[in-house]
């Protein structure tokens, strides 16, 4: 027969994860299942059967990590997700033999003693993940604590974000206060003392660089919140790629010409439409195209192949500029990522213009992929879905 006491643990734990899914509001839930003892606390408890099935499959459903101990330590359940977790071992069947070794801020008779203590949170980290645990005394109907219970839960992605958004905060902040500064320090200068007009001249074009530069980091941002918040509208129609291509390229014939670049471009025959937002790929080819200007030496070779496979168009840019390093390529998605800082903010850049492209397409159900070789060059492949595979969604 199942005790009382381990009938009030199993009772506890279905309480405090429902608190805790409802209070914190990060609970994933897998369709991984979760081993929970078939052994005699569960049989002959008394309790209905369609009552254990609701609760076991709470269980079966979850992925955080309960563990119970009683007022000895000695642990009376444990499910895998916290054996997985905090890497429990057979040997370890008691609360220091699995939290000791964390070197926690948490004592065991306090919970269980202490009549106004009510539960507790520790954060810690093992190997490279990182943990929260949630403990807090249970206890039987005459108030008794009888035991305690400790909620684990796998938070590795939660810091990961929250490290990125911080990450992103002093980026932005570095990225305005450089050109800023520069504004700031031309603009005293020229108005403590006077100047010939080739000086002046010369200050106020570094000033017009900087603010352009500072106004476009500006619009990155606000293009990058828009498309984070869902509020860019996709206005989706059929156009030809091939066109749209050589309207970029005819946009940034005076860049092409300052560099003394051979561009080609080459239209393979049949290719369908496109269906997508005409502006955001525009977008995206210009900033392709941009890219492979500055990053391409002196009178370099850009080749431009607009083609059409399964159900996707595409278009291929090749160039025999500077490349990218392999440790690199797995990173120039990611917001202010550069490969080279300095010469990248020379040229103006803002390190947004590839995050950019990369949501402008997933907005449209495309995609894009670069491959690079230091010395050798790159190779950008775009790809656009058609009207067909659009209607066939």
């Amino acid at each position: 027969m199942l005790g009382e006491i381990q009938i009030a643990i199993l009772v506890f734990v279905i309480d405090i994860v429902v608190l805790i899914i409802i209070s914190i509001l990060m609970k994933k839930y897998l369709t991984q299942k979760i081993m929970f003892p078939k052994t005699r606390l569960i049989k002959g408890s008394g309790i209905e059967n369609d009552e254990l099935d609701i609760n076991n499959s709470i269980f079966l459903h979850m992925t955080d990590g309960i563990i119970a101990f009683d007022r000895n330590g000695k642990m009376i359940l444990i499910n895998p997700a916290a054996q997985k977790l905090l890497n429990v071992l057979p040997e370890h069947n008691n609360f220091d033999d699995i939290f000791g070794k964390l070197h926690l801020n948490i004592n065991l008779e306090k919970i269980i003693y202490l009549e106004n203590w009510t539960n507790t949170e520790e954060r810690f980290q093992i190997d490279d993940r990182f943990v929260n645990a949630y403990f807090a005394p249970f206890k039987k109907e005459n108030d008794r604590t009888v035991g305690v219970i400790a909620v684990i839960q796998d938070i590795t992605e939660h810091v990961k974000l929250d490290n990125m958004r911080k990450e992103f905060i002093a980026d932005v902040s570095h990225e305005l206060k450089t050109p800023i500064t520069s504004i700031m320090g031309y603009a005293d200068t020229l108005l403590e003392e006077e100047y010939d007009k080739e000086t002046q001249s010369k200050f106020l074009s570094v000033i017009a660089t900087e603010a352009r530069r500072m106004a476009k980091l500006v619009t990155d941002l606000l293009t990058l919140s828009k498309n984070d918040s869902n509020n860019n509208i996709v206005q989706k129609e059929s156009f030809d790629l091939g066109e749209l291509v050589k309207k970029c390229q005819d946009k940034l014939a005076i860049e092409i010409k300052k560099k003394g670049h051979e561009v080609k471009s080459f239209v393979t025959a049949d290719v369908p439409l496109v269906y997508a937002d005409k502006d955001d790929i525009e977008r995206v080819v210009l900033n392709i195209l941009t890219n492979s200007i500055k990053y391409t030496k002196d009178g370099g070779e850009i080749k431009i192949y607009v083609g059409f496979v399964y159900n996707d168009a595409y278009i291929k840019v090749f160039d025999n500029g500077i490349g990218i390093p392999e440790e690199d390529l797995n990173r120039i998605f990611e917001r202010f990522y550069r490969v080279d800082k300095a010469r990248s903010r020379e040229m103006g850049g803002t390190g947004l213009g590839l995050s950019i492209a990369k949501d402008l397409l997933d907005r449209n159900g495309g995609s894009i992929d670069i491959k690079s070789e230091v010395g050798k060059g790159t190779e950008v492949v775009i790809k656009v879905p058609t009207k067909v595979t659009d209607e066939k969604k």
